[in-house]
């Protein structure tokens, strides 16, 4: 009998992280690249609230950020589970039914975390607007709303590259991954491209939230 399935919405921090903790994979890395997200988001609709209550960009950033939260809890659930397909692809017989159960999973996770790093990328541009404009008393939790952001842009980028090569289990070359998933193949540099902004946009600011940093 299977055990109960903890999700992000349906379980307290406790047992999530319970589950997470256990050697199933279910939820892993991919749920928690959705939950690092998560915090991401709530953090800019926490700042935005306080970065302005009349209206304009203020107000459209937290609704935005609130509607990302959500949709970031709901992708970590659909990746712990499309985390047992993948697993149970690998454990099948070798031939050609395990083949292309491994190669149909992987694409399917890799389709799944590029979805989920092109949120993250869509995120970085009201973070940086509140790094910039936002109440200046709340930039150390843009700093760690930065942290939270990359590690998920960090998160999906390594699991789309990861779950591209695991074709080769397949019988698959990289470069035929890379000629067969343009789209899936070019998600990894524009995530790399991403991280590479949220670096950029957090040091600008590191000196404002630890100006006791010797550093």
């Amino acid at each position: 009998m299977d055990e109960p399935v903890a999700t992000t919405q349906g379980s307290t921090v406790e047992e999530w992280t319970l589950a997470l903790a256990e050697s199933t994979g279910s939820p892993g890395g991919g749920a928690g690249t959705g939950l690092m997200l998560a915090v991401a988001a709530s953090l800019t609709s926490m700042v935005a609230g306080y970065s302005g209550d009349d209206g304009g960009e203020p107000a459209s950033i937290r609704g935005r950020a609130q509607a990302l939260r959500r949709e970031a809890l709901r992708l970590a659930d659909d990746d712990a589970s499309a985390s047992k397909a993948f697993g149970a692809a690998f454990r099948l017989e070798p031939g050609p039914e395990r083949d292309e159960a491994i190669r149909r999973a992987s694409v399917e996770a890799a389709a799944s975390s590029a979805v989920l790093g092109g949120q993250a990328i869509e995120a970085i541009d009201d973070l940086a607007w509140l790094a910039a404009h936002g109440n200046r008393s709340l930039v150390a939790d843009v700093v760690v709303a930065f942290g939270a952001l990359r590690a998920a842009l960090a998160g999906a980028r390594t699991n789309v590259s990861f779950d591209l090569g695991s074709l080769r289990s397949s019988g698959s070359s990289l470069e035929q991954v890379r000629d067969q998933h343009p789209d899936l193949w070019a998600a990894v540099g524009k995530l790399n491209q991403a991280m590479d902004r949220i670096d950029t946009l957090a040091a600008d600011i590191d000196h404002r939230a630890a100006p006791t940093d010797a550093a």
